[in-house]
């Protein structure tokens, strides 16, 4: 027989679950919840109404296969999130609410190389700024998602030695940042949260295994494998970029020769076109010109898609992915980059795994990153917190965002 406490314990458990489910979505029918959480209908329907009176969640109606339906989300006022992304040459912040719609976005120019006390104190000025323009009180904040370019080591949590951002190195970024704003902050490198980002919103949706291409600065992936982010223990895997293409290539900034990154990223990239084109030229700009017909830029954006093609084809053969989403300016090129990247695939790769995956550009653009650090706020922050008038809150980790 099970004791009163048991009971108690199974019933509290099963709030936290729905409330996890709602979460991860943003929204779900209440058949939906059902399905996920493996809870019988009216078990779900009679924790949907206590928490609906208890101010957990909002119930709206809705339809699901032309039959009316109640959609259930968490509650507007339960709390928000923020997500920063630090780029090579920009601050994006942006912040949600937890039923998943952006309250407010803004992005402004930062050179990163500058210092990192001067980057973390323009994120919390624009942070406190939108806060402020929310309209919602700062303690409402109930996690930061916080995204770097740059490997994170998984035990200390401190940015890894990178070339890409040398005077940042050694430094705990969410320790940071958490001192600054007095929340709790989750860091990860922006591949990774490109990847969470269109996993989540994006031309991930659906999708369990995929690998994020985001080539900029450097060359990265994140990595999404059975629904979940795969960061490897060392915090290093998707460093697609320094997958060696010609061993007597280009010196990379990682000490070895012909990486895939001296032959894909923009600072090696752009200096090829450079003489002809400016020296002002940027890779959006590059983008720009192969579209309207430059035949320069055509011939260096199908040349850059021919050897990202090479590195994702070598993935297909370690990790058989069912999607390639590839993100950054590079995607804007389309069917430019996208189709030779598709020859690459085709050529190098093991048949039954090119067969069986799908290359298309990322539907967030600069976004991904940014909405990725919302998610993975979302993905990291508990559930007992969100549950009013219990004293038997049972502690539950929340699993990655799938």
């Amino acid at each position: 027989m099970e004791t009163p406490g048991s009971q108690t314990s199974l019933h509290r458990a099963n709030l936290e679950r729905v409330v996890r489910a709602v979460r991860m979505a943003g929204s779900l029918t209440q058949a939906e919840i059902a399905r996920s959480t493996g809870l019988s209908a009216a078990t779900v329907s009679n924790i949907v109404r206590e928490l609906k009176d208890g101010g957990t969640v909002e119930v709206t109606p809705t339809s699901a296969g032309g039959r009316r339906a109640r959609s259930v989300s968490l509650s507007g006022d339960a709390g928000i999130v923020i997500g920063v992304d630090f780029g090579h040459t920009h601050l994006r912040v942006a912040i949600g609410n937890l039923a998943h719609q952006v309250l407010a976005e803004e992005a402004e120019p930062l050179d990163v190389d500058a210092s990192s006390a001067e980057g973390f104190g323009r994120a919390e000025a624009l942070v406190n700024r939108l806060i402020e323009a929310t309209g919602i009180g700062p303690g409402k904040v109930v996690g930061v998602g916080l995204g770097v370019p740059g490997p994170i080591d998984v035990e200390s949590g401190t940015l890894g030695s990178t070339a890409i951002l040398p005077g940042w190195t050694g430094i705990n970024p969410s320790e940071e940042l958490s001192g600054r704003l007095g929340v709790p902050v989750y860091v990860d490198n922006d591949a990774n949260l490109g990847a969470l980002g269109e996993l989540v919103w994006g031309s991930g949706r659906g999708v369990k295994d995929l690998a994020y291409i985001k080539v900029a600065s450097g060359v990265g992936a994140g990595l999404v494998i059975d629904g979940q982010i795969y960061r490897g223990p060392g915090g290093t895997a998707g460093e697609i970029g320094h997958i060696t293409l010609d061993e007597s290539g280009p010196v990379c900034r990682c000490g070895n020769r012909g990486c895939l990154e001296t032959f894909a990223a923009a600072r090696y990239v752009l200096p090829l076109l450079q003489p002809s084109h400016g020296a002002e030229l940027t890779m959006e700009r590059v983008v720009q010109l192969a579209r309207e017909g430059d035949p320069g830029c055509r011939r260096v954006v199908a040349d850059v898609g021919r050897h990202i093609g090479s590195g994702v084809a070598n993935l297909c053969n370690l990790l058989n992915p069912s999607r390639v989403v590839l993100g950054g300016d590079l995607a804007e090129a389309g069917e430019l980059v996208l189709g030779p990247i598709r020859e690459s695939v085709s050529r190098y790769a093991i048949p039954s795994a090119a067969r069986q995956l799908s290359v298309a550009p990322g539907a967030l653009g600069g976004r991904a990153e940014v909405l990725g650090a919302l998610a993975l706020a979302l993905s990291e922050m508990g559930d007992s917190t969100l549950l009013q008038g219990s004293d038997s809150a049972l502690p539950v980790g929340a699993p990655a965002f799938t």
